[in-house]
């Protein structure tokens, strides 16, 4: 029989709230994790892969181990992202539900900080921050952390250069005796130094499954295009996961923003999310997506940091990311809690050769997706151009003595004989043979 959370030592009121989550059995990092940080004993460093429940595993404990007698900071998360922050709190405040006397708090930057600086003012015990926020917080003398116990760096693996930067500042705010836990999907390097550098040597590692790094419920595949039709290609893919929710990855906020652009075009219920976007308009974006307003979001790598959506079918590779990890993260934002999902990588012919490298470093296997005929890509434009004219909403401003002779023109057409000539239509100005063609012909002769 599977352990439940109540062998681990977890709390009656955190029992419950989690329950009422319907979240019943400890995934495998919850169940190694969870007791050796209520033992509160030593620092610790889980590795699990995206989407294993890394949040209650680390949070569930340091819920039951705050001392709500003591109305100070007791615990920093860092995480690399607002995003992240955000959805990290807010598992918080799910998890806390019926522990009313422990105080949450988010602290991270790209909004105002003035808020989160009078929110500090009152009694608070957890804070949720990103790295650059805090120290801001520190310099302002807006936060104390002189009686912290506990310092967790979540997602370490994604923020290991802002840590290089930060860590030094932060900890010497911290009391000498703290403990630190480290979370992270992957084990690069830098990770081990960082380890090494801020985490005591009896430090205990626990690992879930990492042997392969890849989630077990993800079907990992690909496909090979030529340039001048990976959006054809992308957008077959597309209406065949029609009413679906998923995410395409790209690597450059130009990118995003153009591809956003072109699948508004074609009438795509998406959205864009890059860092250059005001804090606002990804704070609108997500909670589209997370409420299923939207379902594609096109995104860079770390504007998607944080995106915990239990619905994401699908993940789209529209570019290769350069580093391993990277694929980790994107393929990982599906298939979350259980679910199965698919990453389909997009290549070009030259990019091929790459996937081998991935299977042996990520230890998985992928599969060759097949190509739509050029027939079946013809017909999906063609129905995408159908789709564009059935929500192209009616413009008010066009003469009304011009409408009229439209409709005078097209008055004698029953509406299938209307949709036979447009279609006809559209179709002779896509042939891959010019209409031109003959012109020129007669010019020669």
């Amino acid at each position: 029989m599977p352990k439940q959370f109540s062998d681990l030592g977890i709390s009656a009121p955190i029992l419950k709230a989690i329950t009422e989550l319907k979240i019943v059995v400890p995934t495998e990092i919850q169940q190694k994790a969870i007791p050796l940080l209520l033992a509160n004993a030593t620092d610790l460093v889980g590795l699990a892969k995206t989407g294993t429940g890394k949040t209650a595993a680390f949070g569930l404990p340091l819920l039951q181990l705050i001392d709500t007698q003591i109305p100070t900071v007791q615990a920093v998360i860092l995480v690399p992202t607002r995003e992240l922050g955000h959805q990290i709190f807010r598992n918080l405040e799910d998890f806390a539900k019926h522990l009313p006397e422990v105080s949450i708090a988010a602290t991270c930057g790209g909004i105002p900080i003035k808020p989160q600086m009078e929110r500090l003012a009152s009694p608070t015990h957890i804070v949720v921050a990103t790295p650059g926020r805090l120290i801001d917080l520190i310099q302002r003398k807006a936060i104390n952390l002189k009686e912290t116990k506990f310092l967790v760096l979540d997602e370490a693996d994604e923020m290991v250069s802002i840590l290089k930067e930060s860590l030094d500042e932060i900890v010497a705010e911290l009391p000498k005796e703290h403990r630190t836990f480290l979370f992270s999907a992957t084990m690069p390097g830098t990770i081990k130094q960082l380890i090494q550098n801020y985490l005591n040597k009896n430090v205990v590692q626990v690992s879930a499954n990492m042997e392969t790094i890849g989630n077990q419920g993800i079907d990992h595949e690909y496909i090979v295009v030529d340039p001048i039709e990976k959006l054809d290609v992308l957008m077959h893919f597309l209406n065949s996961k029609e009413g679906e929710r998923g995410i395409i990855f790209c690597k450059t906020k130009a990118a995003v923003n153009k591809l956003a652009k072109n699948l508004a075009i074609n009438r795509f219920s998406s959205g864009a999310l890059h860092g250059s976007l005001s804090q606002g308009i990804r704070d609108r974006i997500m909670e589209q997506f997370r409420e299923g307003h939207i379902n594609i979001l096109v995104a860079t790598d770390l504007a998607a940091r944080g995106i915990d959506v239990k619905e994401i079918s699908y993940v789209v590779n529209y570019h290769l990311p350069d580093v391993y990890e990277a694929y980790v993260h994107r393929s990982g934002r599906t298939a979350r809690a259980g679910a199965k999902g698919l990453s389909l990588t997009v290549l070009q012919p030259e990019e091929e050769k790459e996937i081998v490298d991935f299977e042996k470093e990520l230890g998985i296997k992928f599969t060759k997706f097949k190509k739509p005929s050029v027939a079946s890509i013809e017909e999906n434009n063609t129905l995408l151009w159908a789709k564009q004219i059935f929500k192209t909403k009616p413009n008010h401003e066009v003469d009304a003595e011009l409408k009229t002779k439209i409709k005078t023109v097209f008055h004698h057409l029953t509406k299938d004989e209307l949709i036979e000539k447009l279609l006809a239509n559209y179709l002779l100005l896509n042939k891959n043979e010019p209409v031109e063609k003959p012109v020129k012909k007669l010019k020669r002769n």
